[in-house]
């Protein structure tokens, strides 16, 4: 829309006051009204998307008025200012700048039916609205539940080194976000933006949706640990489907009602999560702090935990108090809770299983203490298939042989539930690192968002690392190796085993990590369904365009169902350590493009790369690129290759059929500087023959509505060129730039249309010249640029030639040849264009028939084997004429015309046309005799229209120097003598000595030429001899003969080219550049 400015009048200091007032009551002023004549011209269309097209910030709707300065102060820019506005406007609106995202705040305002008063600087500072935030999102499910596990299994050393891969992935990660965060303002939208604006619509859209596609299935993650935790430890008698155990099918009952329950939540209001996010939080630290505080304990005094161990095996302590086969009760020895379990009876006397006979029961505590050295036993790892026994290896056992007995057993033990190895560890490790776009998701909440997202993102990211290392050392430390194996604490009384190392209580940990996933699972479908809405409303998706409809308050219901349905997804597969995997790589994947999209802006150093973060470098960038690829094909490569598959056909999808988007992104200047680099290196060397391919430069004709008047012309272009190689599209309007810029930009838009309607790849040009042939003559000399330049002139025979009274038609065609001759540019023309098949055409059969006369570098040969690999002229056979005269041996030269073809690897039929001397016929001369009365016709009428003109310049003259006389008269001077362009006795000796030359009766006596009649004989025996041979083919090509040297013979030159071609159809005249474009060398 037109952008209108607001005019204030500003007196003298003294006057100040009066001016306020007066600038107070007075109404805007349009400069629209102002400066009428300028405004219909340049009115500026400003663009509604903020931060991308805008050279503004903030494009609001009701568009507010500008200040300028009215009289003499700015008088000299005052034609300009609709549309360079003003440094102190620019500032005004930077200063009133507010980036209220489509987030939170709006939702609540709008279920309020509340407008709260706009704050125009946001008030939330580092700690509150970044560094709590990530905290919150990083610390979670994985910290409470797997831990321990991931630190008995890997050992410290391997937990040591699969946290530090995973934070050190985060923190390269948190400083590329951070300069991409910091170089601009950055609208609410977080890593789907950053990735998008730098790396351009299709990465943005391929990552963006693996970024969902992760937070959804993160969501499945935490409900999952919300019904393991609630089933395990808080309510297991909940289970429904039997055992002791919580099962799969538990798992996807609970957590579908889980989900629900949520999407339920998140739909009445995303306030209520808001709201609950604080107190979510705080049990997070809680717990976590209780863990610090039950380490320092057990330096004092460790835990009353024990564990029970049959030989070596840990077992499950839920069923039974004392860790002994018998003790002694009132002097008597009685049978224990284990002897039931592994006897057949209480009876002394009872079937007992072999190991339990065999091996002695041994109680130690759970939690030795920081102080016990049980740090030595832990600092490796102890991986082992689905099913094995936890096993304390110091601890004596007997082995004995598996038997029914024994099998039946094996549910008393602590085991493997899965195959445990390290890449698996770091796949289900890897999610608790997540969560550090936290910060860039809330910028627009932010007082300082360049400030804040660097400091608050990089100092969680520390301090949550802090966390995990030192939860790995102190688990190590402090709980023994059995206990950290059992992954759900069965062997300490079905309590999670960083539970028993808190304190007071073990049940700080249930409800803290309970609370904690709550608030994750919660802030995954808030977050998700706005991810898709903003990917929708980007437009670059078309199938996802519902998704970005939402509620009246904008809240995305469609989004949100979408995300609920793949959430379930991840729940029905009913694992938190199968899930754990596949949002790893998803999110690998956003951070490896973040990392990317870094790297590429710093090393294209484009003018606009200028973040304020300055702690960062390329090849930090890129070692967070290669840390992350390489983590996605160590946690699972099966999954990586999926995840990349998914991304890779999202990309070819949106670069298919998505919408164009220019957001100046990173991957455009890539492109750039790519193409400067390779055209640059093409002109370094000559192209060589076996690299020659048909450049074309096609010079399209418009007709009165500026569209292209042979659209077939395009339709030959993309089967010669089948998409490769150079393609520029042109056309020439007559006038001048200033007057026809609008309709050369029409003409553009025409060509593009044209060659996108025949899919085309190429570029278009139009240019406006004050002739057509100054035009195409500049296009031939310098379309193009570098090694990237055109070698051949495509254009169609110009038709009606002959009608037409204008010879400009004829002239500018018969220059066009001579400057493509000069310039060593092949020519194609094509008569009867408009004949030539579409591209959904088949030609079912037919011939391509090329008549080869002179050689002029192949391009004869080259051009039906182009049109041959498409699919219009695929079925049709090549076939080659060439013509002997009565010296040459015919046999001989189709054996060596063949031999040749055979090197060219060419298939064609070849046929030797001899053609004998013979006399010229009287048909010859007369038609000889008819084109030159026909041109001498055409000069009488050039010459009488120049009469006139002549006889209207004298009677100018004439008139001038009488009026002159006069005026010397009256003042009394003498008169100079008055010269005259053309005085009467001049011009009547002219007139009639043409007269005399030439008569109108004398016209038909004349002879023709004797040159033009064996140049016409030639045409007529070559057209006789094509017509006969060639009149059912598809298409006939044929050596165009070059232009005379004697310009005067330039209007005879059309006439033999028409002899030429008559009779024939689909005709394409070739004349070749000048050089060798095929060989038979490999």
């Amino acid at each position: 829309m037109p952008t209108n400015f607001t005019v204030v009048p500003v007196e003298d200091a003294d006057g100040g006051n009066k001016s306020a007032a007066a600038a107070g009551d007075s109404k805007p002023v349009s400069l629209g009204k102002l400066f009428d004549n300028e405004g219909v011209e340049n009115n500026v269309e400003v663009d509604d998307s903020p931060g991308e097209s805008s050279p503004f910030i903030n494009s609001d709707n009701d568009r507010e008025h500008y200040r300028y300065y009215e009289g003499k102060n700015m008088a000299l820019f005052e034609e300009e200012m609709d549309s360079t506005p003003m440094v102190s406007s620019l500032l005004n609106k930077l200063a009133t700048y507010t980036n209220l995202p489509q987030g939170v705040r709006e939702h609540e305002e709008a279920e309020d039916g509340v407008r709260r008063v706009a704050v125009m600087v946001p008030q939330m500072g580092t700690f509150i609205g970044v560094y709590l935030p990530c905290m919150q999102n990083i610390l979670g499910v994985i910290l409470f539940l797997r831990l321990t596990w991931i630190v008995g299994t890997a050992g410290i050393l391997g937990s040591f080194a699969i946290v530090s891969m995973c934070c050190i992935c985060t923190l390269l990660t948190a400083i590329s976000m951070s300069a991409i965060a910091t170089n601009g303002v950055v609208p609410a939208g977080g890593s789907y933006y950053m990735i998008s604006r730098s790396l351009g619509p299709e990465f943005g859209g391929a990552v963006g949706l693996c970024f969902y596609l992760g937070t959804t299935f993160a969501g499945s993650m935490y409900i999952l640990g919300i019904i393991e935790i609630l089933l395990t430890y808080i309510v297991p008698t909940a289970i429904l489907f039997g055992g002791q155990e919580a099962t799969p099918n538990d798992m996807r009952v609970y957590g579908t009602c889980c989900l629900v329950l949520m999407a339920l939540v998140v739909f009445v209001g995303v306030k209520y999560v808001n709201k609950l996010a604080l107190v979510f939080l705080a049990w997070v630290i809680l717990s976590i702090l209780a863990t610090y505080a039950g380490v320092v304990k057990t330096m004092i005094e460790p835990p009353e935990f024990n564990v029970c161990l049959l030989g070596n095996r840990s077992l499950k302590n839920e069923k039974f108090e004392t860790c002994a086969k018998t003790e002694f009760v009132k002097n008597h020895t009685v049978n224990t809770e284990l002897w039931s379990i592994f006897c057949d009876s209480t009876y002394p006397n009872a079937t007992c299983d072999d190991y339990f006979i065999l091996n002695n029961l041994t109680e130690m505590k759970a939690i030795p203490g920081l102080l016990s050295g049980v740090i030595k036993d832990n600092l490796w790892g102890d991986y082992g298939p689905v099913g094995t026994f936890i096993e304390k290896k110091s601890q004596p056992s007997v082995q004995v042989q598996e038997t029914p007995t024994t099998t039946n057993t094996n549910e008393h033990y602590v085991i493997n539930d899965i195959t445990t190895y390290f890449t698996l560890l770091v796949g289900i490790y890897f999610p608790s690192v997540t969560g550090i776009m936290a910060g860039s998701n809330r910028s627009g909440d932010l007082r300082d968002a360049q400030r804040s997202i660097p400091i608050g993102t990089i100092m969680a990211i520390l301090t949550t690392s802090f966390i995990y290392i030192s939860c790995v050392v102190m688990f190590g430390a402090c709980i023994e190796g059995v206990v950290l194996r059992d992954k759900l604490g069965y062997s300490v009384k079905k309590n999670p085993v960083i539970g028993i190392l808190a304190w007071p209580s073990p049940w700080v940990i249930v409800i803290g990590s309970f609370f904690s996933c709550c608030g994750a699972g919660l802030q995954s479908l808030t977050g998700a369904p706005r991810l898709l809405q903003a990917i929708a409303r980007d437009g670059i998706v078309p199938f996802l365009q519902v998704f970005g409809h939402g509620k009246a308050n904008g809240e995305p219901t469609w989004a949100l169902l979408l995300t609920v349905g793949i959430c379930e997804i991840g729940i029905l597969i009913g694992s938190l350590d199968a899930v754990a995997p596949i949002l790893s790589l998803f999110f690998l994947m956003c951070y490896l493009f973040v990392n990317l999209a870094c790297a590429v802006q710093t090393l294209l150093r484009t003018p606009n790369w200028r973040p304020r973060f300055k702690f960062y470098h390329w090849t930090l960038s890129f070692l967070g690129m290669s840390l992350c690829l390489s983590l996605m094909f160590v946690c699972s490569w099966y999954y990586a290759l999926v995840a990349m598959v998914i991304a890779g056909c999202i990309y070819k999808y949106i670069e298919y059929r998505g919408a164009v988007k220019e957001w100046g992104d990173g991957i455009r200047g890539l492109s750039l500087n790519a193409a400067r680099y390779a055209l640059i290196r093409l002109e370094e060397a000559p192209l060589h023959t076996k690299n020659w391919r048909p450049q074309l430069l096609v010079m399209c004709k418009l007709n009165s509505d500026l569209a292209v008047k042979h659209p077939r012309l395009m339709s030959f272009t993309t089967q010669l060129k089948a998409g490769k190689g150079l393609t520029i599209v042109c056309s020439v309007l007559e006038g001048t730039y200033m007057t026809r810029r609008n309709d050369a930009k029409t003409a553009e838009q025409n060509l593009k249309a044209a060659m996108a309607a025949e899919r085309m790849k190429g570029f278009s040009h139009v240019v406006v010249s004050s002739n057509l042939r100054d035009g195409f003559s500049l296009l031939i000399q310098s379309a193009g640029l570098g090694g990237m330049k055109h070698n051949a002139v495509l254009m169609a025979w110009p038709t009606r030639w002959e009608q037409a009274r204008d010879t400009s038609a004829r002239r500018n065609f018969i220059e066009t040849v001579r400057e493509t001759t000069a310039a060593h540019q092949a020519l194609l023309v094509a008569k009867n264009i408009d004949h030539f098949p579409e591209n959904h055409e088949r030609l079912k059969e037919g011939s391509i028939d090329v008549w080869w006369i002179v050689h002029d570098g192949g391009l004869l040969m080259l051009l039906p084997f182009l049109l041959s690999q498409h699919k219009v002229w695929k079925k049709c056979k090549m076939r080659i004429f060439t013509v002997a005269q009565m010296d040459d041996n015919s046999i001989q030269m189709k054996k060596d015309l063949q031999m040749f073809l055979y090197h060219l690897r060419l298939d064609a039929e070849v046929e030797v046309v001899e053609m004998h001397d013979s006399d010229i016929s009287a048909f010859t001369y007369e038609k000889t005799l008819v084109m030159e009365q026909r041109s001498q016709m055409l000069k009488q009428m050039q010459l009488s229209r120049t009469e006139r003109e002549r006889e209207a310049q004298l009677i100018h003259d004439r008139n001038t120097a009488s009026h002159s006389a006069m005026n010397d008269k009256a003042a009394g001077g003498a008169p100079d003598r008055v010269h005259m362009t053309w005085t009467k006795d001049k011009l009547i000796q002219e007139r009639n000595r043409h007269r005399e030359g030439m008569g109108v009766k004398d016209m038909f006596n004349m002879k023709p030429n004797q040159s033009n009649v064996r140049r016409m004989h030639t045409a007529v025996k070559l057209n006789e001899v094509v017509v006969k041979k060639s009149k059912h083919s598809q298409l006939v090509l044929l050596n165009m003969p070059g232009p005379p040297k004697n310009k005067k013979g330039d209007e005879n030159y059309m006439e033999f080219l028409e002899v030429l071609m008559e009779g024939l159809d689909r005709v394409l005249l070739v004349r070749g550049g000048g050089r060798e474009v095929i060989t038979i060398y490999s």
